[in-house]
């Protein structure tokens, strides 16, 4: 992203450790709990290489294209998975708004990267708009969940246990404590929620 590189790192941080956890959590869970996981990994790693400082890296005109169509693959396995329940809907607006996001910088002088211009440089204003209320709402209700005190977080099939509320088998051997938790999901969908609202009000 144009402008200091501190925020620019420290979102590449955030993205980047947001994406291990998911990636630790798909390897010690199985099933649907795993496919959640992963798709989340691939989101994390993604925004984290968006979110990269121009100063350190300039990326090609082409990088944009190659963006769309990662996000645009994610959001195509979500709404295979919507009909599983879960958190999908939501990784399908996150995936959609990352695809938007890489369209739009993508689009003649729009500037190589987020935030090039003093006003934004691309978009549409009323998408952006609608994008910036959704992922609003979607940050205060689960950070509302994770507050202490705050309505516990439900187990779903995004945290090992199907609609039909049988849980999904898991992989051979011991699974650590800290990947029952449903805390953890919640916690990683929280801060990409957080990096993307930053993306957007950038862009």
């Amino acid at each position: 992203m144009h402008g200091p590189a501190l925020p620019g790192w420290l979102m590449v941080a955030l993205c980047a450790m947001t994406g291990l956890s998911c990636l630790l959590r798909m390897r010690a869970c199985s099933g649907e709990e795993r496919r959640a996981a992963g798709g989340e990994t691939v989101m994390g790693f993604g925004m984290a290489s968006m979110a990269l400082p121009s100063a350190a890296l300039s990326p090609p005109e082409w990088s944009w294209a190659v963006y769309a169509a990662v996000f645009g693959g994610a959001a195509l396995h979500g709404l295979a998975a919507v009909r599983r329940g879960g958190h999908h809907l939501h990784h399908v607006v996150g995936s959609l708004a990352m695809v938007y996001m890489a369209v739009s910088m993508a689009a003649p002088g729009a500037g190589a990267h987020a935030g090039h211009t003093a006003g934004g440089a691309g978009g549409t204003p009323v998408l952006t708009g609608a994008l910036l209320l959704y992922f609003t709402v979607y940050v205060l209700h689960t950070g509302a969940r994770l507050a202490p005190g705050g309505v516990p977080a439900p187990a779903t099939a995004g945290a090992g246990v199907p609609p039909g509320g049988v849980p999904a088998p898991r992989r051979p051997g011991p699974r650590p404590a800290w990947a029952a938790r449903p805390e953890l999901a919640l916690a990683c969908r929280l801060s990409m929620a957080l990096a993307t609202l930053a993306m957007l009000v950038a862009l």
